[in-house]
């Protein structure tokens, strides 16, 4: 098998994860979580999104959570932003690390942030330009990558091309999701390595979401692909307000468990990991859908 010898996770639960849950998760147990999630050995937190609380709810208090976050020097705290209204109020905030969002589906873009694909990509054109003279980190991800809860298959040319659009734009990554958690291993195989034939100078991480039960597979799957950067969510939790019927991201503490059983570092401590998992099982009332949370009390012991 063609697998790389260590792998970067992203943590997204305490943005992509909780943002779904419909009752309001208190402020200091969101920086009880990300500060936890911070002595695990990850080093990239998605911590939150500045985004109308109209829509989100869930990420209300997204400034008062970033400017209490005791940031260690050697981790990326990024947060999202789905517009130039989002830039300014995360770059008053203090961050320095921006990931922006727009959906390769024109249904979905419109539903998510109300614009077509090209003025979503327009307006944040500029965001990209802006943050980039102030020396800022930009990722952007590319939502609906494999299919739209909408529309159904998105064809592989549409999501390419826009890989090379923003190649243009000098974004530092790029992310294609599985936003429904609809893609399987065979498209997940050949997209991802279409995109890396492209020779982008972006990173290209990966983000699926569980909805099938196919999260592992793809994540094999663009393991073979030559995809070395993974997004995934504690406790599996995770969602889309705009993505009907999308299960959670593919649960931390299950894909760090695999890596280790197939001999890839991580760098991550799984006792530590585990403990996060506690942590959020309090703060939600949502059966989480990792498997090793429901196996902890076995024989699991981590392969060194």
């Amino acid at each position: 098998m063609n697998l790389p010898k260590r792998v970067e996770i992203m943590e997204s639960g305490p943005r992509d994860g909780i943002q779904n849950e419909k009752t309001f998760i208190p402020t200091e147990q969101k920086l009880q979580l990300i500060h936890a999630l911070g002595e695990t050995g990850i080093k990239r937190i998605e911590a939150t999104s500045f985004v109308s609380p109209k829509h989100v709810p869930q990420m209300a208090d997204a400034d008062v959570v970033y400017r209490n976050i005791d940031q260690k020097p050697d981790l990326q705290y990024l947060v999202l932003i789905p517009n130039k209204r989002g830039f300014e109020l995360a770059r008053e905030a203090g961050a320095k690390n921006l990931a922006l969002v727009a959906g390769a589906s024109e249904t979905f873009n419109m539903k998510n942030v109300r614009m077509s694909v090209e003025e979503s990509l327009h307006q944040l054109s500029l965001v990209v330009e802006e943050a980039k003279s102030e020396d800022m980190f930009v990722r952007f991800s590319i939502a609906t990558s494999f299919h739209c809860p909408y529309e159904g298959i998105v064809a592989e040319e549409t999501t390419l091309n826009m890989v090379k659009t923003l190649e243009t734009l000098e974004v530092d990554e790029i992310v294609l999701c599985d936003t429904i958690g609809r893609a399987n291993p065979y498209q997940v195989y050949q997209l991802f390595s279409k995109t890396l034939d492209l020779g982008t100078k972006a990173k290209v991480t990966a983000h699926f979401h569980d909805t099938y039960g196919f999260s592992k597979a793809n994540s094999l799957a663009a393991l073979q692909a030559g995809i070395t950067s993974f997004d995934t969510s504690i406790g599996g939790l995770g969602g889309c307000p705009f993505a009907p019927g999308a299960a959670g991201n593919d649960s931390t503490e299950d894909f760090v468990f695999m890596l280790n059983e197939m001999g890839i570092e991580t760098g991550i401590d799984f006792e530590k990991l585990m403990d996060c998992v506690s942590l959020v099982k309090e703060m939600t009332e949502r059966r989480l859908t990792g498997h090793l949370q429901q196996v902890r009390g076995g024989s699991l012991k981590q392969r060194v």
